[in-house]
């Protein structure tokens, strides 16, 4: 008999489900306005995440695409820093017996004429392409030069690069060669190319020449010979390498790209997992109050029959579906937005990690599913509480009049969220784990629970604080938070997540655009600044041109600025070379930190990135490949950088002219003697050359650029604050509307007791005040906790830069006050519907 007990139970439960498919599942109709929100919370939660995982992975896939292209049949390669190496190198390992063949190449960007746009070029040998990379061969156009692959001023461009500039056959490819504009021919085109990769082809002989590269490679593409294992190959070639120069696999380059963008992705993945957190707290406040209000009809399913177990069961199914479903819709939105997303801000959304791509939107169906299925979680978890709370309460008692008023005892956990609490202070010592700050975000999480938990003591603590003297409407709003604290803590911990997430990242965007407001202020001390081009490769200012430019009158000094990267580890991306004059002491820097500087040409000033990623005090001696050889230099201080997070070492520029014989310049930053008029000596600096060669921009106009693309950068950051403020008003709403109908009885009996509906009605206003209130307090507190978490440790170990704590107090009181008042008016608009029923009808439902 005992063994035939399950099977019955599970025949049971099959013969339940069409019957009570309706009674539950059902009820999400019914409860229109809070199901919407809950969906729409974890529709937004799981589609912000999604879009920026399509985005991501679209433009790495388009990385990836373009880089094994570039790369073809190659086995190693060998990368230099951007200042090249020596092409003798190239002689050396092509006679290796284990190299088939080798390939050299020259990469430039350069930078087109009279533009503020570059322009991938390649220079190639014809004869050794084909063995390596025969994808890259140009073609000559119809009725061309057979031979027009080797002229030295003929380019063959690819289809992306032809469609973007309008160029054809026989047009004129007009780009910058140092400080002179050079017209190439266009002899051809790359059919072996993508569409969508802007790359231009020529011969290298002939790319030397004209950009001043002779006798210098960036890279040599290696293809190994039959059988020969690519890992010895590699440990025997990078023996013989010069300093600066690595060895590698050709995918190296595409994951030193994902580890560079993969901070600021899963930065943005997290908040999104937050927004949809806040989605998991608007299910659990509208289960929660749907069980207070069904308590009478699951009281006569137990006393017909239905099992503990069953209704548990049905009302997590209820959350799931709501999940499932927001999933769904979810993925869908997130596609959507991810096609925005690349239309107006690109692969890197707005970040600059892969400028200049246009990725192709992919559909990824595992990772879709994972996505629907945190939906679905966010539903179950939030769905859990009320679910058992709901099985566990007896019939008896749930029959009783006035009973579906309550919901807990609302004095929650404060022990509990304390200990949760402090629990964020060790997780803030836990170090980067693969470059991410997972200590950090536990830190977060730890946090968030924590205010959760301790939201029925806040809430109990500001009643105590509250007059109970003023109108009746104040004084019942009062004694009603005070008598059933459950309800207020329902519907603020949304109220809280969702401020806790816009203040923590109000504190944390604030701060930094401030520090990068007063770091640019303090690198950039002169009075004009000259470049030959964002492209290094081809534009710069020669040793003439240089000295033309100090001789222009009205100008007082120049101070030239070399640009160059070091190769410094395997795996990673290219560290920052840049040397300019600099004070002794290094107080023209922004320094963090103590300094031990002093005289002499052997001292370098490195970044925080530098420090964080390959170590060096002050004091201590650092080894830098300067011209291909070792160099030691003493690191007299760390400066705050924040442009590049791979890294940057900063050498007084008459030093690294003596280290390594450069003597080009990328930038010059003009001093104006007295009485000097700016304008007049731009426009003298101009004539210097070509017009559209030179760029002229005075500090000001660089500190409001920058500051743009900073906020073009946080722009997902700042839909990810507005998306949590909406969520909290709903989730106020929802709980409000869901509350004033399970009241209607109390507002009939305060009606015969004489209030008017607008007395209810401001009894309601004051009810929401007072539930927003309790969670903007506390998610203000959690907030501020939080971006210190944010500044300290999340965007020190994410992106390797300190920043000072600016609190941005009045936009945050602003926001609060806002907020409550906005949540008062949803808590009247939600109970409007209960007040309007008759007194009467309302009071004769308990009899």
């Amino acid at each position: 008999m005992s063994g035939g007990r399950p099977s019955a139970g599970r025949a049971a439960s099959r013969r339940e489900g069409p019957v009570l498919a309706p009674v539950f599942l059902g009820s999400l109709a019914r409860r229109r306005m809070a199901t919407l929100f809950s969906l729409a919370a974890i529709v937004l939660g799981v589609a912000l995440g999604m879009a920026v995982q399509v985005v991501h992975e679209s433009a790495l896939g388009e990385f990836g695409r373009g880089l094994r292209t570039l790369s073809g049949q190659a086995d190693l390669q060998v990368v230099g820093p951007r200042g090249g190496f020596d092409e003798a190198l190239y002689a050396r390992l092509a006679t290796r017996p284990e190299i088939a063949a080798a390939s050299p190449v020259l990469e430039i960007e350069a930078r087109l004429t009279g533009r503020d746009d570059s322009l991938t070029l390649l220079g190639v040998d014809i004869f050794t392409l084909a063995q390596v990379s025969p994808r890259l061969l140009p073609r000559a156009a119809d009725g061309g030069d057979r031979f027009a692959a080797l002229a030295d001023d003929a380019v063959f461009l690819g289809e992306g690069a032809s469609q973007a500039l309008g160029l054809r056959a026989g047009d004129r490819l007009r780009v910058q060669a140092g400080s002179e504009p050079l017209a190439l021919r266009v002899a051809g085109d790359l059919p072996g190319l993508e569409a969508g990769r802007r790359l231009a082809v020529m011969d290298i002989a002939g790319a030397q020449w004209h950009f001043g590269w002779l006798g210098r490679l960036t890279r040599i593409d290696l293809r190994l010979r039959e059988g020969v294992p690519a890992d010895a190959v590699r440990a025997a070639l990078q023996a013989d390498l010069p300093a600066g120069v690595l060895v590698q696999v050709p995918a190296a380059a595409e994951d030193e790209a994902a580890n560079l963008s993969r901070a600021y992705r899963v930065n943005l993945t997290l908040l999104a997992a937050i927004a949809l957190l806040t989605g998991g707290f608007l299910v659990f406040s509208a289960q929660a109050l749907s069980v207070v209000r069904r308590r009478t009809e699951f009281a006569f399913l137990r006393a017909l029959g239905l099992a503990r177990a069953t209704l548990f069961r049905w009302l997590l199914a209820e959350g799931v579906v709501v999940g499932l479903v927001g999933g769904v819709l979810g993925v869908g939105l997130g596609h959507a937005l991810a096609w925005g997303a690349l239309s107006l801000l690109g692969g890197d959304l707005g970040a600059g990690y892969f400028s200049g791509l246009s990725p192709r939107l992919q559909f990824e169906a595992g990772t879709s599913a994972i996505y629907v299925l945190l939906g679905g979680l966010a539903g179950l978890a939030g769905a859990w509480l009320p679910a058992r709370e709901a099985a566990t309460v007896s019939p008896a008692r749930a029959l009783k009049a006035g009973d579906e008023a309550a919901l807990g005892d609302g004095r929650g956990h404060p022990r509990l969220g304390v200990a949760v609490l402090l629990a964020s202070l060790p997780a803030c010592l836990i170090p980067p784990l693969a470059g991410l700050p997972l200590g950090g975000y536990l830190a977060v999480a730890c946090i968030l629970a924590g205010a959760v938990l301790l939201l029925p003591a806040l809430a109990a603590g500001l009643v105590r604080l509250l007059p109970l003297d003023g109108p009746v409407s104040a004084r019942l709003a009062v004694a009603r938070l005070a008598a059933a604290p459950g309800h207020a803590v329902t519907a603020a911990a949304g109220v809280l997540t969702s401020v806790a997430l816009a203040a923590a990242m109000a504190i944390m965007v604030a701060s930094f655009r401030d520090s990068v407001d007063q770091w640019l202020a303090q690198i950039l001390p002169a009075d004009l600044y000259v470049r030959g081009g964002k492209a290094s490769g081809s534009a710069y200012l020669d040793e003439a041109l240089q000295a033309r430019l100090a001789g222009v009158p009205g100008v007082a000094r120049v101070d030239f600025i070399r640009h160059d990267s070091l190769r410094l580890a395997e795996g990673r991306p290219p560290v920052a070379l840049i040397a300019r004059p600099l004070a002794a002491d290094g107080s023209d820097l922004p320094l963090v930190g103590r300094s031990v500087a002093g005289e002499g040409a052997s001292q370098v000033w490195i970044s925080e990135a530098m420090q964080d990623l390959y170590g060096g005090s002050p004091g201590q001696s650092i080894e830098l490949p300067l011209a291909g050889r070792p160099v030691a230099l003493r690191v007299a201080g760390v400066w705050r950088d924040y442009a590049r997070q791979t890294g940057a070492v900063m050498l007084d520029l008459a030093a690294y002219r003596h280290l390594t014989g450069d003597r080009l310049a990328n930038d010059a930053a003009i001093h104006l003697a007295p009485g000097a008029s700016a304008d007049a000596v731009a426009e003298a600096l101009t004539g210097l050359v070509a017009p559209g060669v030179l760029e002229i921009a005075r500090p000001g106009e660089i500190r409001a650029l920058s500051l743009r693309i900073f906020d073009r950068t946080f722009a997902v950051t700042y839909l990810l604050e507005a998306v949590a403020v909406a969520i909290g008003l709903a989730g106020v709403a929802a709980s409000f509307a869901a509350l004033a109908a399970a009241r209607r009885r109390e507002f009939g009996m305060l009606r015969h007791l004489g209030l008017t509906r607008r007395q209810i009605g401001a009894m309601l206003a004051r009810e929401g005040a007072l539930t927003a209130g309790v969670g903007v307090v506390g998610g203000l507190l959690a907030g501020g906790a939080i971006g210190l978490v944010l500044i300290e440790v999340v965007n020190r170990q994410s992106f390797h830069w300190s920043m000072d704590l600016h609190v941005p107090w009045l936009s945050l009181l602003l926001f609060g006050g806002g907020l409550v008042a906005l949540a008062a008016l949803a808590a009247v608009v939600a109970g409007r519907q209960a007040m309007a029923r008759s007194a009467v009808l309302a009071v004769r439902e308990d009899w």
